[in-house]
């Protein structure tokens, strides 16, 4: 991969039904501790969650058809060369536009590439955690697939088998704020994808903090915990490390 076609910063966007947008934005500012840009794009189905003193890295989107979910934004210098790699890894074109373009992963998963802007500098942890993640849940069937193509996708990213074997960790260079975990499901169902956030030891205090502004609990586990955000979408609290992203410090 050269130079032009590396990833140089990455964006989890949020993607929400268009009649719960707001209350959905609303959430994901005051946990984030960011302020929305205007809106953009043709009915303004896009903002930007834009944080204090330093870059953003995560933004938002209305859809009219889709189920909630999430999906992540590829900045690079040459997007016409990004989307011809993705193309030879196994993705296909949803659609394309003028310096842009969306695509899918073999098993459906979208994504888009997208030019950079010099973003560098990445968000600090807010309230004990940070949204870095973006969690890909895989039909058994596709799961191997799918993992090999994000492996081959993003070269110069740490593919590495997750602390579950359930789990396989798509992890980025230094610098980059969003890494991808592929989690194989237990059963046959479509793709789907979602936020984390790592909140190292403080997922209780987290979550207290979260359902205060309007999460519901959904599910607790050992190492993580799976709430719904006040416009219905699911997202977790995992016990990563929040300003490393790896497993707790002891």
């Amino acid at each position: 991969m050269s130079s032009r076609t590396r990833v140089r910063w990455t964006y989890a966007f949020l993607d929400r039904p268009a009649e719960r947008f707001e209350r959905a934005c609303a959430f994901w500012t005051a946990v984030t501790g960011t302020v929305l840009s205007e809106p953009r794009g043709d009915k303004g189905e896009f903002v930007t969650l834009l944080p204090e003193g330093a870059d953003a890295c995560v933004k938002a989107q209305a859809v009219v058809d889709g189920a909630d979910g999430a999906h992540l934004d590829f900045c690079v210098e040459d997007v016409e060369a990004f989307v011809a790699a993705a193309l030879d890894a196994g993705a296909r074109t949803v659609a394309g536009h003028e310096g842009w373009a969306v695509l899918r992963s073999p098993a459906g998963q979208l994504f888009c590439a997208v030019p950079w802007h010099g973003e560098a500098a990445c968000p600090p942890v807010v309230a004990g955690s940070r949204l870095d993640q973006v969690s890909i849940d895989i039909p058994p069937s596709a799961y191997d697939a799918e993992v090999a193509f994000w492996s081959r996708l993003l070269p110069d990213w740490t593919s590495r088998p997750g602390s579950l074997p359930e789990f396989h960790v798509v992890a980025p260079p230094p610098g980059l704020p969003v890494r991808v975990l592929l989690q194989r499901l237990g059963e046959e169902r479509p793709l789907s994808a979602h936020l984390d956030l790592a909140c190292g030891q403080d997922i209780e205090t987290v979550r207290a903090r979260h359902e205060r502004l309007g999460a519901r609990f959904v599910a607790g586990h050992p190492h993580w915990t799976v709430l719904r955000d006040p416009a219905g979408g699911l997202y977790c609290l995992t016990g990563r490390d929040a300003e490393t992203g790896g497993l707790p410090r002891g």
